[in-house]
């Protein structure tokens, strides 16, 4: 039996190392796994890849009759169309449950943490198996990305053990330091299209049977972006309208400030700023303070008060 590891659709950086590291907790298990992935990596992902000589896991489309095992998702909506069509033997998450279904009992890990990659690094510890350094180094560069260096509201004490154990595995003395180097590699854009922005971190969710994208940039400093935000706005226009979206929302994170400008595509705005009790410009931007977790504190409100 082999099994396919992958995560959801634009892959970041958690969702690209988790696939790595559960192929890798597969094969410690003697079992055969190949760790794939739902698009191309982005700059973030690739320096960590590059930096602990890691193979990038190979492109899937299709996984009918296939073996599978997910990690970083569990929405259909960010799943291969034939997701129902495969076995699904294995799942490690941090975000909410989606609408996923399947036929046989398997094995599900799910904890309330900043990263799927700390939920990865915990089954490693548990069953007593050894994460190999270069992945462990790896795995370290998840979890500060997802957490945005423990700045973000996601991030537990889980967070922090992980780090701390990832960084013993790996060697590596000071972990912030290597996640501010990772992070000034995620806010270079310069040479980026406004497509390319907003798919870098993206999502499709179905929000009471409405379909919603939600995309996110994480910048050292958020005014990297402002000469690049009417290109995105129109691009966002033109996804709204040939994607049939019902809204289309980016939050362009600025990290230092710990607050993000929120940029608005929607059928019906008034009640997406009724739900953040923000109040959108002419140019369809509203600044949120404090708000940093797409996970946390963007669906979980959309889902409640709409």
């Amino acid at each position: 039996m082999t099994v396919y590891v992958f995560g959801h659709t634009n892959p970041d950086s958690d969702a690209i190392i988790s696939t790595i590291a559960v192929a890798e907790l597969f094969k410690a298990r003697g079992v055969d796994a190949i760790a794939c992935k739902q698009g191309d990596i982005n700059p973030e992902t690739k320096f960590i890849i590059e930096k602990f000589g890691l193979d990038i896991p190979e492109t899937i489309t299709s996984v009918e009759g296939k073996t599978v095992a997910l990690v970083d998702t569990t929405e259909p909506t960010q799943l291969p169309e034939d997701i129902e069509k495969a076995s699904i033997v294995f799942v490690a998450d941090h975000h909410k449950l989606g609408g996923l279904k399947n036929a046989t009992p398997l094995e599900f890990y799910g904890q309330p943490v900043g990263s799927s990659s700390t939920v990865i690094t915990n089954i490693f510890k548990t069953e007593g198996k050894n994460i190999p350094a270069k992945v462990a180094g790896a795995m370290l560069c998840a979890v500060l990305s997802d957490t945005v260096l423990f700045k973000s509201p996601t991030t537990t004490e889980w967070d922090k053990k992980a780090v701390e154990e990832l960084a013993k595995i790996a060697g590596i003395e000071k972990p912030l330091d290597l996640g501010l180097e990772m992070l000034k590699v995620k806010s270079s854009i310069e040479n980026d299209s406004a497509l390319d922005l907003i798919n870098r971190d993206f999502k499709d969710f179905n929000i009471h049977g409405k379909k919603f994208g939600i995309g996110q940039i994480e910048l050292i400093d958020g005014s990297m972006a402002e000469s690049k935000k009417p290109a995105i706005l129109e691009e966002m226009k033109k996804l709204h309208k040939d994607g049939g979206y019902n809204t289309l929302l980016l939050l362009i994170t600025d990290i230092m400030k710990e607050g993000s400008e929120m940029l608005v595509v929607s059928d019906d705005i008034p009640a997406i700023e009724n739900v953040f009790g923000i109040k959108c410009d002419e140019k369809h931007c509203a600044w949120v303070d404090g708000m940093m977790s797409r996970k946390k504190q963007v669906v979980p409100p959309l889902e409640t008060k709409l």
